[in-house]
């Protein structure tokens, strides 16, 4: 960007992206020597935590694990920001609400359900607790989009793979939520770091969509076989992880302050294909 000097980081020793786009650097959040050699080396006056550990069940599984990096790193990532004036970008989730009364502004409290809510609520907490007010936290909701490494799947691509081998599909239909593609996240971040905004931000999709509808509309723009999905309730899957029924945003405060303007769940899915046929031909 004709901006920004950007320094991507992650786990991987080399980048899942195109290298000539930004610098990069393997870093894992929850060692603080390296967090600390990368303040020091990058000096870095903006700082974007998009680290997680996002899997629900492995959450709840895994606590001590998942709070690590969705707690305990931000806490320390907001001592850094604090320490050398950085303004810290946190990325967080719709699972901080229970999912009685959605979709959510960001006005409404949070009150989690589960134990992968309850990290990324402590992980706000931390960035409001450091001491600063130039902070934001940017809670967004079920991501899709693609890229070149198809292997770090998400629901849609998910989805579009297990149609695409003609996997009957068993999809709750009592879960709500806004699907976002992964570039409107991105595009609404750029801009209130450019803005220099602070505070809260709900960034998701503009359509709240049952995950049944969701999976049916893939399968509408996909041109897949939509009878292989069938609805179910939650209560189907042997899994005792408790999931907020509906949650999804309302984005008024990021359409008035950012100029947010995301794509629809059709355009965000056209774009999909558009992109998965780029890279079968590339």
């Amino acid at each position: 960007n004709r901006e920004y000097d950007v320094l991507a980081t992650a786990r991987d020793d080399s980048p899942r992206f195109e290298a000539a786009s930004c610098g990069y650097a393997p870093l894992d959040v929850t060692q603080p020597d390296e967090v600390e050699a990368i303040f020091q080396d990058f000096t870095p006056s903006v700082v974007i935590n998009c680290a997680a550990m996002s899997d629900v069940a492995a959450c709840d599984e895994h606590r001590s694990e998942a709070w690590a990096v969705n707690a305990r790193a931000v806490k320390r990532l907001a001592k850094h920001c604090r320490d050398t004036g950085a303004r810290l970008v946190q990325v967080s989730s719709d699972f901080v609400f229970n999912g009685k009364r959605g979709p959510y502004d960001e006005d409404a409290r949070p009150d989690p359900v589960n134990y992968y809510g309850r990290t990324k609520l402590a992980g706000e907490n931390a960035v409001r607790e450091a001491g600063r007010s130039n902070w934001a936290i940017v809670r967004t909701v079920l991501l899709y989009g693609t890229g070149r490494d198809l292997s770090r799947s998400n629901v849609v691509l998910w989805m579009i793979d297990q149609l695409s081998k003609g996997e009957p599909l068993h999809i709750v239909d009592d879960q709500h939520r806004t699907p976002t593609h992964v570039d409107d996240l991105a595009i609404g971040i750029e801009r209130l770091v450019h803005h220099e905004e602070t505070g809260i931000y709900h960034l998701s999709g503009p359509d709240l969509v049952s995950i049944y509808e969701l999976a049916s509309t893939v399968a509408e723009v996909f041109g897949l076989d939509g009878s292989l999905i069938e609805p179910v309730s939650s209560d189907f899957f042997e899994d005792d992880v408790e999931r907020p029924p509906r949650t999804g945003f309302i984005i008024d405060k990021a359409k008035t302050k950012l100029d947010y303007d995301p794509r629809s769940l059709e355009e965000g899915l056209r774009d999909v294909q558009a992109s998965l046929q780029g890279f079968s031909s590339s």
